[in-house]
């Protein structure tokens, strides 16, 4: 298969597994299977893009159509962006199997609406992440958030409408009124769109004038979550748990910090904006960002909140990593993005099992469920641990080269900053897990757990030893799978940075 055919192959997949999807509805193992086989689909054609971009030879590209001389949708392989297109079709496989054991062992409605809108949102997410230039990369980042907004209301409650009503009207107000306007001034400045190595800015624009383009690309860019256009994270969360890990750790957020570090690298260039000094004002918005998400993360007894608020934190660190300007800094930032998705994941996985099992969403319900849910809080630990940044962890490589590049960028503030919000990270996230494990039950027998339906068995979730109540198998093996992930991250870090190193020039 030629590399043309790969990159076609990666925005056919997921939608004709859409298209089948729906055709299958009605039958929902065979529905499921389709699912399940998509997904491995697409992420055997995204490895075998992988072994052609690392080959040596050209990078793999794609021309869509023309819309006038120019401008053009059209397709190619990065490192970043393929980086992105491993993480978006790599955790939909896991995301599908929980899926299974979420949605019927919490009987959800509407399931076919639920996996077609899903597949959707990854073919509009490898369409991001392989996106040739900036109006390409707008048009799958327009789609995604359209489809997504079924994922978000699909509770199609009165706080599910209104989430989901937050949700688009932040997103499309952003990228409508903020981002494209960028977008069309970089066009009328550069007459062109296509992502270069080393930025199209320079000597395009008045450098006065380079901030305010900066400005409205990264505050345009809602699905990066800065302050102050994070809000509508944190409502999305009235999402099922599945939907909550697409947003956080598959597709949507990633694809916004995926699009600020793109911009930063083959819009602006990192040379230049060291040089004119244009990202400067953006480091203290990330950093306050930054911290100011995890102390309110501090406040937020309800688990999906607090986790929500941790991801508006996370976040800032990618966009923290590209203002800084530095190589060592955009190489943390861009780490971080996989490094993230695997520890968020793992603990959304988690919010959902406790829920599944127990129908418990506050922290301070959940007192000793680690002794009911070793699994479940076991994993929850590992990827706490990650999001830190602890060794043996992910995480915590993504972190020592962002402060790195701070220290080359001579901000040694900002790795203060660093040190700090790890330690708010701790803050926030151990105590879920000391006290699962540690604090006495409530009630006198020690849980008052309801029974719960397994997938494919009439009787309680899997009872895997005598006293323990884990969540339905097709929920527990994702979580377990993501968790070490984490571990698999620390390895082969070193990997994930000679796949990003070419970006920066090194």
């Amino acid at each position: 298969m030629t590399a043309t055919a790969a990159l076609a192959l990666s925005l056919l997949i997921p939608s004709v597994g859409a298209v089948l999807i729906a055709l299958t509805g009605r039958h929902p193992n065979l529905r499921e299977t389709v699912t399940l086989t998509t997904a491995v689909l697409l992420f055997a054609d995204v490895v075998w893009l992988l072994s052609m971009a690392t080959g040596g030879g050209p990078a793999p590209a794609l021309m869509i159509g023309e819309i006038m001389p120019g401008l053009s949708l059209a397709l190619k392989i990065e490192p970043l962006g393929m980086m992105f297109g491993m993480i978006a079709s790599g955790l939909w496989m896991v995301n599908s199997i929980y899926s299974i054991g979420y949605m019927r062992a919490n009987s959800e409605h509407k399931q076919t609406r639920f996996y077609v809108c899903f597949a959707i949102a990854i073919a509009s997410a490898i369409g991001v992440a392989f996106a040739a230039n900036m109006f390409t990369l707008f048009i799958f980042y327009e789609v995604l958030t359209i489809s997504t907004y079924p994922l978000v209301a699909h509770k199609e409650t009165p706080e599910a409408r209104q989430g989901g009503r937050t949700y688009l009207g932040v997103l499309i107000g952003t990228s409508i009124g903020l981002q494209l306007v960028a977008i069309i001034w970089t066009w009328v400045a550069t007459g062109t769109l296509d992502f270069t190595k080393g930025g199209i800015i320079s000597g395009k624009v008045a450098e006065a004038l380079v901030p305010v383009l900066l400005a409205l690309y990264v505050f345009g860019i809602g699905k990066a979550a800065l302050m102050p256009f994070h809000r509508w994270l944190p409502a999305a969360m009235v999402a099922p748990t599945p939907v909550s890990a697409l947003l956080h750790a598959v597709a949507v957020v990633k694809a916004g910090v995926f699009t600020v570090m793109k911009v930063m690298i083959y819009i602006f260039g990192i040379d230049f904006l060291a040089a004119t000094g244009a990202s400067t004002w953006l480091i203290w918005v990330a950093a306050a960002t930054l911290l100011a998400a995890s102390i309110i993360a501090m406040t937020k007894d309800n688990l999906k909140a607090r986790l929500a608020y941790s991801t508006v934190s996370q976040l800032a660190y990618v966009t923290l990593g590209g203002a800084l300007a530095t190589s060592m800094g955009v190489l943390g930032g861009s780490m971080h993005i996989a490094m993230h998705a695997m520890g968020k994941i793992t603990l959304f996985f988690c919010a959902g099992a406790i829920y599944t099992v127990t129908h418990k969403t506050e922290i301070s319900d959940m007192d000793g469920l680690g002794r009911l849910m070793p699994f479940t809080y076991g994993a929850f630990l590992i990827g706490a641990l990650s999001v830190i940044g602890l060794p043996p962890m992910g995480g915590s490589w993504s972190k020592w080269y962002l402060m790195l590049g701070a220290a080359d960028a001579g901000q040694l503030v900002i790795i203060g900053v660093l040190m700090l919000s790890s330690l708010l990270n701790v803050a926030y996230l151990l105590p879920i897990v000391g006290r699962g494990f540690f604090a006495t039950p409530p009630d006198a027998a020690g849980h008052g757990v309801p029974q719960a339906q397994a997938v494919g068995a009439a009787a309680a979730p899997g009872r895997f030893l005598s006293g323990i109540r884990e969540a339905p198998v097709f929920c527990v093996v994702p979580l377990c799978l993501t968790a070490a992930g984490c571990f698999v991250l620390f390895i082969y870090g070193d990997a994930l940075y000679r796949l990003l190193e070419p970006m920066v020039g090194r």
